[in-house]
C-alpha cells in the first residue's frame, strides 16, 4: 500500500475497500448490531478513556519496537500512547466511528499515528509488514473459525521474528470477561503448523468501564516464525 506524504492510508486503500462487503463477525451477529453502533451512544465498555494498563507496563518494559500494528484499536488510546513513545504506529479497525475518534485525539494530542479502516482477516491488504502487534481485546470476540483465519492474517502482516502481544479474557478467577479464552485454546491457535510459537502466557487484568480493578485476563506473548 502506498502512504501519502504524511504517511496516512489513502481513504480509498484496499484495506478499506474490503469493508464493503465484510460479512458481520460472531460477535456482531450475537450483538445484532455492527461494531461501529457500539460508539453511537457513548463510550462501550472496553474504551476506558485512555491506554489498558497492562499495555502501558509492557510499553515501559521495552516490549514494543516499531513499527507496531494495533489491531482493533478503537478510538486509539493504546495506539496514541505507544506513538507518543517515537514509535512508528498504525492503529486499524472496522468502526469508522471509533477511527474518526482516534484521528481527533492524535490532532489534539500531536501525536504521529495513522488510523486506517481494515477487516481484520484480511490484514495482508494493508500491503506491509509490522516488526510488533498489539492485540488488546480482539481475538477473544472470534469464534473459533473466526480465529482460523484471523490468526493466518496476523501471521502475513508480523515480520519473521516479530511479536505478537494478544490481551483477552481469561477464563480463570472470577469475574470472568464475556468471552473467557483458555490458554489451550491460545496454544492450539498459535502453533508451528499456524507459522507461530508461544513464547508464555501470563495472567493480567483487563479494565472495562464497569470493572475498574479488571477482570481476569492473559498476555499472550508470541513469536512469529
Amino acid at each position: 500500500m502506498r502512504y501519502d506524504e504524511r504517511g496516512c492510508v489513502p481513504d480509498r486503500s484496499r484495506a478499506a475497500e474490503d469493508l464493503a462487503g465484510r460479512r458481520p463477525t460472531s460477535h456482531e451477529r450475537l450483538a445484532g448490531r455492527p461494531w461501529d453502533a457500539s460508539y453511537h451512544e457513548g463510550p462501550p465498555p472496553w474504551d476506558i478513556g485512555g491506554p489498558q494498563p497492562a499495555v502501558i507496563r509492557l510499553a515501559a518494559a521495552g516490549r514494543f519496537v516499531g513499527p507496531v500494528l494495533d489491531a482493533g484499536c478503537g478510538t486509539g488510546e493504546n495506539a496514541l500512547h505507544l506513538a507518543a513513545m517515537d514509535l512508528s504506529v498504525v492503529g486499524v479497525d472496522v468502526a469508522e466511528t471509533a477511527l474518526a475518534l482516534a484521528r481527533r485525539k492524535a490532532d489534539e494530542r500531536g501525536v504521529e499515528a495513522v488510523f486506517a479502516a481494515a477487516d481484520a482477516f484480511r490484514l495482508d491488504r494493508l500491503g506491509r509488514t509490522f516488526a510488533t502487534v498489539l492485540d488488546c481485546g480482539l481475538f477473544h470476540t472470534f469464534d473459533e473459525d473466526e480465529r482460523r483465519r484471523y490468526v493466518a492474517s496476523l501471521a502475513a502482516v508480523t515480520a519473521h521474528g516479530g511479536t505478537l502481544h494478544l490481551l483477552c479474557f481469561a477464563d480463570a478467577g472470577s469475574p470472568a470477561g464475556p468471552h473467557p479464552i483458555t490458554q489451550a485454546e491460545l496454544r492450539g491457535a498459535f502453533n508451528d503448523t499456524t507459522g507461530w510459537s508461544v513464547a508464555s502466557i501470563e495472567p493480567v487484568r483487563l479494565v472495562t468501564l464497569f470493572q475498574a480493578d479488571g477482570v481476569p485476563a492473559w498476555h499472550a506473548a508470541i513469536n512469529r516464525q
